[in-house]
């Protein structure tokens, strides 16, 4: 989805002897998600990747599902999750299904003696709280509170953070995330009406190659199962790459919101897609500007889709009692919309300072057991109130 970029040293032509210093061949790897029939990159490394010196017993981190079908309007509370020390043990994944797992984080500690690789899946990480660096075999990306760190699946990658204070909003696609389709000319670049453009998007930078032979883990997931795998030499002994598929950052704050003179629905806040799913991004935006505009949203039956909202942050007006970090979930079957008085206090309000990303799924999602430990029961009945 990226555009085509590059770092570091390559040969003039792909395939193609390329030789250290010392005479040497560097080791040539095609990365690709989609075999040979979509975007791509070459990565160039002093060793081959491929030299595995142990294995150790592989262990399950698959989420465990509590409920399977259900039809009744949720809410989770996501900072409930309690912070733990490991950057994969934090990780909680709390609504999933065939498409994607909706995974909450609170890492304390930078990813240290271990790297990790998402076999399975493309990952979007929404930075909530924290700092830090993603390091990857691309280069660096430094990451604060808004951004979306999209990581392509089988990328190898640490996160080191500034503080112990993180919170993480995930989103593991078995599709490939990419830019929505009406976004994209027919030649791939971002047109006019989009609301953000290249230029937003950060590629990695500061390409550091390290050149060291020892016992290099990664943690590997596959099957919601992670294999420890040691590795010869550093994974990021890359001399330098080029191509088109890569890890990227994109700041919620560099959303150019969409707004009219009536109600917009919501895919004008669409910021991503990948396989049966949409990821939307609400941000600080002037209301509707028809006289008689109601700038509260409309009721709205979800009959096809599942909608997943995480409050980020600012105020809500079409709902009561909303915290930080909190989930809402209103699935596919029945009606939802404002909370009562909602509409009519809406009228006359010139903005919103809103902030929250929302995630539409085409399939059903289930519940798990660590959504169930953060659930707020009441949320079913505030349409009452």
């Amino acid at each position: 989805m990226p555009h085509y970029h590059k770092l570091g040293q390559i040969p003039h032509k792909r395939h193609t002897q390329f030789r250290k210093p010392d005479g040497q061949l560097y080791s040539e790897q095609l990365f690709s998600t989609e075999g040979f029939s979509s975007h791509s990159s070459l990565l160039y490394h002093c060793h081959p990747p491929t030299e595995i010196v142990k294995v150790d017993e592989p262990y399950s981190v698959a989420p465990r599902v509590a409920e399977e079908k259900m039809l009744k309007h949720r809410s989770f509370i996501g900072f409930n999750i309690k912070p733990e020390d490991d950057f994969l043990d934090s990780r909680k994944a709390v609504l999933v299904n065939s498409d994607l797992h909706i995974v909450l984080a609170s890492p304390r500690k930078s990813m240290e003696g271990y790297f990790y690789k998402n076999a399975d899946a493309d990952e979007m990480i929404f930075i909530h709280e924290g700092s830090g660096v993603l390091k990857t075999q691309y280069g660096q990306l430094t990451f604060g509170y808004g951004d979306y760190l999209v990581i392509p699946r089988g990328t190898i990658y640490q996160i080191s953070f500034n503080s112990a204070d993180n919170r993480l909003f995930i989103v593991e696609s078995f599709s490939p995330i990419r830019y929505p389709k009406r976004y994209l000319s027919k030649y791939g670049q971002l047109l006019e009406h989009s609301p953000f453009c290249e230029r937003d998007i950060r590629q990695p930078e500061n390409l550091e190659t390290i050149d060291e032979e020892g016992d290099f883990l990664i943690r590997i997931k596959k099957k919601g199962v992670i294999y420890p795998i040691h590795y010869k030499h550093h994974p990021f002994d890359v001399i330098g790459w080029d191509g088109c598929e890569y890890p990227f950052a994109f700041s919620i704050h560099d959303f150019e919101p969409i707004t009219g003179r009536v109600h917009q629905p919501p895919p004008v806040h669409q910021t991503f897609e990948g396989n049966n799913f949409v990821v939307c991004s609400f941000c600080p935006r002037l209301f509707d500007y028809h006289p008689l505009a109601i700038p509260a949203p409309y009721n709205h039956s979800n009959i096809d889709s599942d909608e997943v909202l995480y409050y980020v942050d600012g105020d809500f007006m079409s709902r009561k009692h909303v915290v930080r970090g909190m989930i809402t979930l209103h699935p596919a079957g029945i009606p939802h919309g404002p909370h009562p008085g909602a509409v009519e206090k809406s009228i006359g309000a010139k903005e919103t300072k809103e902030l929250a990303v929302m995630v539409d799924t085409f399939h059903p999602l289930q519940i798990t057991e660590a959504a169930l430990g953060i659930e707020d029961g009441s949320y079913v009945m505030s349409w009452s109130e």
